[in-house]
């Protein structure tokens, strides 16, 4: 196994997949960290969930976030490496959320008023990576505005992955209370 340190980023600054290196406080790094820190979160839900369906979709999830971190971790110019070796984000990986929107909707009674996150600790911790893949997909949108967002599915992509998180959560409280959901 190599070394888990290496000394290269005491500095302030962090290699990225087919080389380049920028500061550890750059857009990128925020985007791809803020990711990453969706998918732990995705991670802790997936944990304690009771559901088949909802882990077997959390880890497809997760394997996906990976990939729009390798993106986010290359430079555009070594964008042509990264789709040769990894492959991108793609319209039909976007289409498949809106599938999976569909059939947990399909499954659940979505109320007219507001949700309160916390009818139950696997929803909570859904609703948090759900609030921290809007703040991921607030940092795409910022990299988008400069001209530093090679791929536009990436941006479609996490607009979907919050939609589909929302009515996870709801899905995993769909036989608990309305007043335990809603806060009413």
């Amino acid at each position: 196994m190599p070394r888990v340190y290496t000394r290269s980023g005491d500095d302030g600054d962090t290699g990225l997949l087919y080389g380049g290196r920028i500061s550890k406080s750059d857009l990128l790094t925020e985007a791809y960290g803020t990711v990453d820190e969706m998918v732990s979160i995705m991670g802790l839900a997936r944990s304690i969930s009771q559901s088949d369906k909802v882990k077997q979709t959390l880890i497809v999830l997760q394997k996906q976030l990976f990939q729009i971190g390798s993106e986010l971790a290359t430079l555009p110019q070594n964008h042509a490496e990264l789709e040769k070796n990894l492959g991108m984000i793609s319209k039909r990986m976007v289409e498949d959320l809106e599938n999976m929107i569909d059939e947990f909707k399909s499954e659940v009674e979505l109320p007219a008023a507001f949700i309160v996150p916390g009818a139950s600790t696997v929803s909570a911790y859904i609703d948090v990576a759900r609030a921290v893949c809007r703040r991921a997909e607030r940092r795409i949108v910022e990299l988008k505005n400069q001209n530093r967002l090679p791929n536009s599915q990436v941006l479609r992509y996490m607009n979907r992955l919050s939609d589909l998180l929302f009515v996870m959560a709801r899905y995993e409280d769909r036989e608990l209370p309305f007043e335990l959901t809603t806060g009413g």
